[in-house]
């Protein structure tokens, strides 16, 4: 079953980059439908765990909430799409995958913590990586709004950064909510900003809605991608640990590049994807120590496992030997 939920998690992580780029090019007003995606799955999430008794709606008059939902879903989500007005899917997604080197970053120059040289030397591939993304663009005859896509993307990662970190602060500070409730709450904060954004910069017509791209869009990012996918992510967490799931950075990215290729016709040069092989390298370098960890525990799941089948084993022979002794 965490085989399962865990593969799920990558592939629906990795092709709502696709079905974002599909609702913004059929006229979705990004901001709007953004927002509207992620208050009504917050909402509905949250009214589920108020349901279920497991989280209580004063969850919302909290400001840990309000701050998350600035950081990891306002301003990560308001930057992807707005972004993917101007520039692929896959690109989109490969950007995104550098979310890991800003947190270590922030840590770094920010918080004062201590980088291990390995970390580093990630970060440092990972930006090459970019610069094999955006710089064979630079001798195309390509709109100005793209190179703007591609920056906001990157900044977007910023504010995801910071929403991490502070996210685990929110944690501590609040161990018996449930981390769905959590995150539900957070989702209906962001949700709202980008409405909010949405009032004083775009202007959506009534039936917009209407266009199968755009109802299709919608409806898989908000069921699929945040009820369906989060949920999973959030019970990948609880049953295993927040190592293991995170690991999705890694198998997302070429799944959106190959979405957009197959089902789209997005065109990807042989450098985009060298830089889409850095770009995921120099991410696992920057979690090398988390890697390390990770493959360290299943070492030892798999020893106690051999371990214990070894010892059953050996009792179930122990008593057929009995058994035939006491026949004798």
């Amino acid at each position: 079953m965490i085989i399962l939920a865990y593969s799920l998690v990558c592939l629906i992580f990795g092709t709502t980059f696709l079905a974002i780029k599909i609702g913004v090019d059929a006229g979705a007003p990004p901001f709007f439908t953004a927002g509207l995606r992620f208050f009504t799955a917050g909402a509905l999430l949250l009214l589920w765990m108020c349901l279920r008794r497991k989280a209580s709606f004063s969850l919302l008059l909290r400001k840990e909430t309000l701050l998350t939902g600035l950081g990891l879903t306002f301003g990560t989500f308001a930057a992807l799409y707005w972004s993917e007005q101007y520039v692929s899917s896959g690109l989109a997604a490969v950007l995104s995958a550098t979310g890991p080197m800003m947190i270590l970053l922030l840590q770094t120059f920010l918080l004062r913590q201590k980088a291990s040289s390995l970390s580093l030397a990630g970060c440092l591939i990972g930006f090459t990586g970019v610069l094999l993304l955006v710089l064979p663009n630079l001798s195309l005859q390509v709109s100005p709004l793209w190179f703007a896509g591609c920056a906001v993307v990157l900044i977007g990662e910023c504010a995801y950064a910071s929403g991490t970190l502070y996210t685990r602060t929110v944690i501590a500070r609040l161990p018996d909510v449930h981390p769905i409730a959590l995150n539900a709450a957070q989702m209906i904060y962001g949700g709202a900003l980008m409405l909010l954004l949405s009032v004083f910069t775009e202007r959506p017509s009534a039936g917009f809605m209407l266009s199968w791209p755009v109802a299709g869009s919608f409806l898989y990012l908000t069921v699929v991608g945040s009820m369906i996918g989060h949920s999973l992510y959030y019970w990948l967490v609880a049953k295993t640990d927040p190592i293991f799931p995170s690991t999705w950075l890694y198998i997302s990215p070429p799944i959106a590049v190959g979405a957009g290729i197959l089902f789209y016709g997005e065109m990807v040069s042989w450098l985009t994807l060298l830089g889409v092989i850095t770009i995921i390298f120099g991410t696992m370098l920057v979690n090398a120590g988390a890697l390390k960890q990770l493959l360290a525990k299943l070492a030892a799941g798999k020893a106690a496992e051999r371990h214990f089948a070894g010892a059953a084993s050996w009792r179930q022979g122990f008593r057929l030997h009995q058994k035939a002794n006491n026949e004798d």
